[in-house]
């Protein structure tokens, strides 16, 4: 039944107009709509600046898709998205389902706090929204290669209809100003199609490379939803799709166990000596270990806000293995720094590195820092634009030293 008050579209992590399930569920209720986001300083105040910027971007480049109408609000969504729907006569509001585990906590309170007014969930942030891929017997998937064929039988559905012409956004009544920003976003699906077309062919023998410009840069945009993974994989197939498979595998674990975003998956690691040093922390989060293909990724998430994905797992071994420093103290500053930093992703990536997460890898597996630059950056062109004066530092523990006292660490838990 179409009613004469506007629906409320509240934009999360679903910054784009097109393929927007919510959009077009809220069409089916009203033909005019007000876009709502709200600035969450939950969210907001663990970010570092590059991540915010980014946000600001996306703002701008969704305000822009919507003719200047976009409504932003600073506080908490709880009081303000009632509130605002009070304020418009509105009798749903209709969001993207957020699942991770505080996005999931806030809009049951949204929702409660609605009272009648409906609130309509429609689609995710995921090909397949995470919790319905599942094993034959009802439960869910612990290793990735199963979930992967059983996420592939699956299927996706087709993109959603819509773009900014599907409704007749309202124009706010106030709104806060979007903080300037120096330069505007990027035509994400520009930059898909480049990459598809000139560098996807080639993905699976260069992805591991972070001195060749050989990955697609989709991960940001995936984590704001200025693409949704559907359009990706519309174009693609084979590694790409499987790297695509490993962002809902880990969704789907965190769905299931949300306590794992901030505790091991494997409870035996609960018993892991770990040390406290802080001096050695800050040395790793600066780029000064004297390793230099450490230095050279810890640098270029402070300068860039990104990091390539394989520097990721030689940076988090050599917290966890080298440092013996928990998990959680680097998956904390990539959270704070990295534009595309996904929850789910980034805590079960950083538990396969530290061996306490589902179908981790295994902890004896130690990276060697020296070994993986001459093996993904033989010439040296990553260290030398990202951290050239990492070779003439002193390196700050001994790998081999280190490496056998995590072995020792991790015999201890085993028995």
């Amino acid at each position: 039944m179409v009613s004469s008050s506007p629906s409320l579209v509240w934009f999360r992590r679903d910054l784009r107009t097109s393929d927007h399930p919510a959009i077009l569920a809220a069409a089916e209720r009203s033909p005019r709509a007000l876009a709502l986001f709200v600035l969450d300083d939950r969210l907001l105040k663990p970010s570092g600046q590059p991540r915010i910027d980014f946000l600001h971007r996306c703002l701008h480049a969704l305000n822009d898709e919507l003719g200047g109408r976009l409504m932003v609000v600073h506080g908490d969504p709880v009081k303000t998205v009632p509130r605002v729907a009070k304020e418009i006569g509105s009798e749903s509001v209709h969001i993207t389902a957020d699942c991770a585990p505080y996005g999931r906590e806030r809009d049951e309170a949204v929702e409660e706090a609605l009272g009648d007014i409906e609130l309509v969930r429609s689609g995710s942030p995921y090909a397949v929204t995470p919790g319905r891929v599942r094993k034959q017997d009802g439960t869910p998937f612990k290793v990735f290669t199963p979930f992967r064929n059983a996420w592939l039988d699956h299927g996706w559905r087709k993109p959603a209809d819509t773009d900014a012409s599907t409704l007749d956004w309202i124009e706010p009544k106030h709104s806060t100003k979007i903080p300037a920003v120096e330069e505007k976003l990027p035509d994400a699906l520009k930059l898909w199609e480049e990459f598809r077309d000139e560098r996807l062919e080639d993905y699976d023998t260069t992805r591991d490379r972070p001195d060749m410009d050989a990955t697609s840069r989709m991960s940001a945009f995936l984590r704001w939803g200025v693409l949704h993974p559907r359009t990706l994989l519309q174009d693609c197939d084979g590694t790409f799709r499987s790297e695509l498979a490993w962002r809902e595998f880990y969704a789907d674990v965190l769905w299931h166990k949300p306590e794992t975003a901030r505790e091991n998956y494997d409870r035996r690691f609960d018993r892991m000596e770990h040390d406290d040093d802080k001096e050695l922390f800050e040395a790793w989060k600066e780029g000064h270990t004297g390793f230099p293909i450490v230095d050279a990724g810890m640098r270029q998430l402070l300068q860039e806000g990104f990091m390539h994905n394989r520097v990721r797992m030689i940076v988090a071994s050599f917290l966890v293995k080298d440092l013996h420093l928990p998990w959680w103290w680097g998956a904390r500053h990539f959270m704070q720094h990295l534009i595309d930093g996904d929850i789910a992703s980034n805590q079960h990536n950083w538990q396969w590195v530290a061996g306490s997460g589902t179908d981790a890898s295994p902890f004896f597996r130690v990276f060697n820092p020296m070994t993986q630059a001459k093996k993904f950056d033989p010439d040296g062109a990553y260290v030398r634009k990202y951290a050239p004066d990492s070779p003439d530092l002193t390196p700050i523990v001994d790998h081999a030293v280190e490496r056998q006292v995590a072995l020792d660490r991790y015999q201890a838990i085993k028995a």
